[in-house]
């Protein structure tokens, strides 16, 4: 098949089938990149409302620029991958420091900017300047692995530039935003991972994949990845209607967010010893442990298994105790929490107790 009628056949199917997205309604560059990069964290469904939230409250890269982090990430807050929302704040600043409020409409000068990559580069490039450069992301990655037959490891170098090349072969020249958009809706809602709509496909007579039945095998992804286990132990200290909470100042996942002084072990012990270690003075019957040591929660991320028990201690005083005194802990209103940027696994606990 001629590189031109596959993008053709690609185009009609998009012309017919697609969905109708607000950021596919528009050559905004600041809609765009913020859609992009919500939906490199979430399916459309999850991050639809989280693209009308930003915009109802950052309505352009100025209002965004201006906005203080705390605020950016607590509007954030349940997509996870915090370090996108730290990312999207500062690009959002760049912006309007470096190119005085106007993203750039060349590929690699948008590939300087915090947080954008080749994918989202090529989305903004060629959806809000109509540049000829190809979008390439899992779901395109799929179709062209399937369709050409191309097993390279798609998580590998040689993988990524062999895909690259061919998206660009393949894009149309005269339309290459429509062609982007049909490539990644084609492979989003019918050219799936799993269960593809391969009966009623354009591609159905030159499918490699189809010819072959390779749909479950392509595309190849092999990405070894350990896992870490981490053990967490919350202290959940209350006084008269407020709670002690920390700011994770230091890198890592949660940077920027709130949450409750933390005791970390590298495996499992238990939380009775914790209570011992960290107030050796307070003496709690047995009868009442199950209201003090909470049930164990499991939050898993991409590269990380987190088990937490929260620990939970009423204290007459507002002094923090010497125990928790290098955790720079400081006391909040139940109404303060709740506009404080979480994570998940905390906005879990307090909902699952009512006090948010």
């Amino acid at each position: 098949m001629k590189e031109g009628d596959f993008s053709k056949k690609i185009v009609e199917w998009y012309d017919e089938y697609h969905r109708d997205l607000p950021w596919r309604n528009t050559q905004d560059a600041y809609k765009i990149w913020l859609s992009e990069i919500i939906l490199q964290q979430t399916r459309v469904a999850q991050g639809l409302p989280y693209f009308k939230k930003f915009i109802h409250q950052y309505p352009d890269v100025q209002s965004l620029a201006r906005a203080k982090e705390r605020e950016v990430l607590r509007l954030w807050q349940g997509l996870g991958y915090y370090t996108r929302a730290r990312n999207l704040h500062k690009c959002a600043k760049e912006v309007l420091e470096k190119y005085t409020g106007k993203f750039p409409d060349s590929f690699e000068e948008l590939k300087k900017l915090p947080g954008i990559g080749d994918y989202t580069a090529a989305a903004i490039a060629s959806f809000a300047y109509d540049k000829c450069v190809a979008v390439v992301d899992g779901n395109v990655y799929r179709v062209l692995s399937r369709v050409f037959g191309i097993a390279t490891n798609i998580a590998s170098p040689e993988g990524k530039m062999i895909f690259t090349k061919k998206a660009n072969e393949v894009i149309s020249t005269s339309e290459p935003a429509l062609h982007n958009q049909a490539m990644m809706e084609f492979g989003a809602i019918h050219c799936t991972p799993l269960n593809p709509l391969c009966e009623e496909c354009v591609f159905k007579k030159m499918c490699i994949a189809y010819k072959e039945n390779l749909q479950c095998v392509l595309p190849v992804k092999i990405k070894k990845q350990k896992i870490t286990r981490r053990f967490f132990y919350y202290f959940l200290i209350r006084n008269s209607g407020k709670i002690l909470m920390t700011e994770r100042k230091h890198k890592g996942i949660w940077k920027g967010l709130f949450d409750f002084p933390l005791h970390e072990e590298k495996k499992a012990i238990s939380p009775e010893s914790v209570l011992k270690e960290f107030f050796p003075k307070i003496l709690i019957p047995e009868s009442l442990l199950e209201k003090v040591i909470s049930k164990g929660y499991k939050h898993i991320l991409s590269h990380q298994i987190i088990q937490a028990r929260f620990l939970v201690i009423d204290i007459s005083s507002k002094e923090i105790p010497p125990s928790l005194a290098h955790f720079d802990a400081k006391w909040f209103s139940f109404k303060q929490i709740e506009k404080l940027p979480k994570p998940v696994l905390i906005t879990r606990y307090l909902e699952d107790h009512s006090i948010l």
